[in-house]
């Protein structure tokens, strides 16, 4: 069975496949790791997009702990309407993927990246953000659970905070896509039975229930 989210969090989350540095958004949410001076993958295309003076300014931060989160000026990506960069270092994956979600180091670092990452984009005012499926590629987190753990901390913030007033999941994949639409959909079955598991995890909605 499908749950409809809230006429209201609808709005405010959307599923996109695509190059995040290409979207029309105010920040986007790199997957860097400790160094933050580039990598592969997603965050190797956001230093490519944002030019050498990232790097620069990077080399001053000094990294940046698994869970954390820093922004940075979006730099060359300024001309595309982007106005900051977050960067935040995912878990690299050695749980037990039959251990229940929530239960895994793993899972708590990752859901810190979202959460933290969430925390800087409203403290600086950022309108519209795009996050990437952090942790889920060389890192080898289990697709379908981190996308459970973004999507339920996105949902969770969204109904609590007015900022980021929209929040995009950039996936690289179609497979991704899907993974993501469907973990929204299903939410209610996923948190079904979750200790202590908040109403705002599933984005309830009264009028749906």
């Amino acid at each position: 069975m499908n749950d409809v989210l809230s006429s209201e969090l609808a709005q405010r989350i959307e599923c996109v496949r695509g190059d995040i540095t290409e979207l029309a958004v105010d920040a986007i949410v790199n997957a860097a790791n400790e160094s933050l001076l580039g990598g592969g993958g997603v965050d190797g295309a956001v230093h490519r997009a944002a030019g050498p003076r990232l790097k620069a300014h990077n080399r001053t931060l000094g990294g940046c702990p698994t869970g954390l989160a820093v922004l940075t000026p979006a730099f060359d990506l300024e001309k595309r309407g982007i106005k900051a960069i977050i960067h935040t270092v995912g878990p690299v994956w050695h749980g037990d993927e039959a251990a229940s979600l929530g239960n895994t180091h793993e899972d708590v670092l990752l859901a810190s990246c979202y959460l933290r990452s969430l925390e800087l984009a409203q403290r600086h005012g950022i309108q519209t953000l795009a996050l990437p499926a952090i942790s889920t590629g060389v890192y080898g987190f289990p697709a379908q659970r981190a996308a459970k753990v973004a999507v339920g901390h996105v949902l969770g913030w969204l109904n609590a905070h007015e900022l980021p007033r929209k929040v995009v999941f950039c996936c690289f994949s179609h497979e991704d896509l899907e993974i993501y639409r469907r973990v929204i959909e299903t939410r209610r079955q996923w948190t079904t039975g979750r200790r202590r598991a908040p109403e705002w995890l599933i984005g309830s909605n009264t009028e749906n229930a």
